[in-house]
């Protein structure tokens, strides 16, 4: 199942990810795509604060330390696979252990890792249109997550 949802502005891409972020549940895995100033860290951490971050100012990209954790309603893994070479170094780090825990996994560059992700997820694809608009190609795997994008509508 696959929806666009065209984002005017960067207000629109927080309420997004907040509303994203109130419906996830443990175990889920959101793989986000997207050239560099798309905003994938700042959906990131709307969703953050849609699960209850407690700073959501710590949000920050994980590039140099390639994952960070964050305390929230469900604990928040969020991943950076842009300086990795491939699934296999991904899935050196533990992200098996990570996608079928207890918390919430988000990873930015998912693109260049998509062989170790589970089969059922969500994708993000964000697309600049501008310099303010982007467009969202949200595409859900699997019936849970079907029903989330649903529940996004």
């Amino acid at each position: 199942m696959t929806h666009i949802i065209d984002i005017p502005d960067l207000s629109a891409t927080e309420a997004f990810g907040r509303r994203l972020g109130a419906l996830l549940f443990p175990g889920a895995v959101i793989a986000l795509i997207g050239q560099l100033g798309a905003g994938k860290t700042h959906l990131t951490r709307a969703i953050a604060e849609g699960l209850n971050v407690k700073n959501p100012a710590a949000v920050n990209s994980p590039t140099f330390v390639l994952i960070q954790e964050y305390p929230a309603r469900l604990p928040i893994y969020h991943f950076d696979a842009y300086r990795l070479n491939g699934a296999r170094e991904f899935a050196e780090l533990g992200t098996d252990e990570y996608f079928h825990g207890d918390g919430v996994c988000i990873v930015e560059w998912a693109d260049k890792v998509a062989a170790a992700f589970p089969v059922d997820h969500l994708r993000i694809e964000i697309e600049i249109i501008d310099a303010n608009r982007r467009r969202f190609q949200v595409q859900a795997t699997g019936e849970t997550y079907c029903n989330l994008l649903k529940r996004l509508d």
